[in-house]
């Protein structure tokens, strides 16, 4: 059944009432009819840990689609949960829940409201206006920092989720979805378990599948590696449809031409964010790219993405850095 429907200005009062989850909410042991799923490339958000979850209407199906996101029907909400080591020096002592995003279908498209958790991590709460928390995380480097973490309003969700004029999922796409998921009854290929509950239809055979890899993944060159940690970092703005589309750079894992990925390309409206760099990307020199100027970057003047992080994300950066270098000049 579909859930009643509900205004931007009263969504359901608690995490709890969307039934996502069984037993403790905090542990997010998702319920009978959802499913958890994961990214090949994930968006940085200042290393927090993101816990993804989908819930169709009962009977209902989404429809593949190989270069956009999945077409999920009317009714379905998707969850994503940001969570950080409760003891930055201990990590075994377990995790706090932050925030809870969600993203309804609605009648009239698609609505995205902000859950905040309580301290004793039991339920969470809508928070339309947004909230900042300060967090304390120890990075890769093994460096201790203390961040303010931004949980954005429901109007900031459109900074990145609004493209081809409408706002829209980000994640759940075939190139991001094509691979292994460690179920609770064994590994399978989310986008084959998916379509075997029935829950995703027009599948086609898996050699016909488009697959991201993991930007993390030490095995996959470096180009792939490269223009996968951009896809999923920048492409959602910067693509022709999206926010970003005036700026003629476009990141999306689509786009092949190496001069709107902004190789030998001036800024178009970049301002001080350019910094003293002349092109989008300068092959053979990241230090003299703005591209990795704005990657480097804290000021939310100047850095990219512009919204989701606060911090510098070393090993993105060292990856872009690298791939840039190894381009002939």
């Amino acid at each position: 059944m579909l859930l009643p429907a509900f205004s931007e200005k009263a969504p359901p009062r608690s995490l709890a009432e969307y039934a996502l989850f069984e037993g403790r909410m905090a542990n997010l042991q998702p319920a009978a009819g959802v499913l958890p799923y994961a990214l090949n490339s994930p968006l940085f958000s200042d290393y927090s840990t993101k816990y993804r979850f989908v819930k169709l209407p009962e009977g209902t199906a989404a429809t593949y689609h190989a270069a956009h996101v999945l077409d999920f029907p009317v009714g379905t909400v998707i969850a994503k949960t940001f969570a950080y080591p409760t003891n930055p020096k201990k990590p075994d002592a377990g995790e706090t829940l932050v925030e809870t995003r969600i993203l309804r279908h609605e009648a009239g498209g698609w609505r995205a409201y902000p859950y905040v958790w309580n301290e004793e991590q039991t339920d969470a709460r809508p928070k339309l206006t947004g909230d900042n928390q300060e967090i304390t995380l120890r990075t890769p480097d093994g460096k201790k920092r203390t961040i303010d973490y931004h949980v954005p309003n429901a109007n900031e969700c459109k900074g990145c989720h609004y493209y081809d004029g409408k706002l829209q999922p980000i994640g759940p796409s075939a190139r991001q979805l094509n691979r292994d998921f460690p179920y609770a009854d064994g590994t399978e290929n989310q986008l084959d378990r998916w379509s075997a509950r029935g829950v995703l239809r027009e599948l086609p055979a898996p050699d016909a599948r488009p697959q991201l890899v993991d930007y993390d993944d030490p095995t996959a060159s470096l180009h792939e590696r490269a223009r996968a940690y951009l896809d999923a970092n920048c492409g959602h703005c910067h693509r022709p449809d999206g926010p970003a589309g005036t700026s003629g750079m476009f990141l999306h894992a689509a786009e092949t031409d190496p001069a709107a990925w902004g190789v030998g390309k001036p800024p178009v409206a970049a301002g001080r964010g350019a910094g003293d760099r002349r092109y989008g990307i300068e092959p053979g020199q990241p230090q003299r790219s703005i591209l990795t100027y704005r990657m480097q970057s804290t000021d939310p003047g100047e850095r990219m993405p512009e919204l989701g992080r606060s911090l510098v994300h070393v090993e993105g950066l060292k990856l872009i850095e690298e791939w840039i270098a190894a381009m002939e000049e």
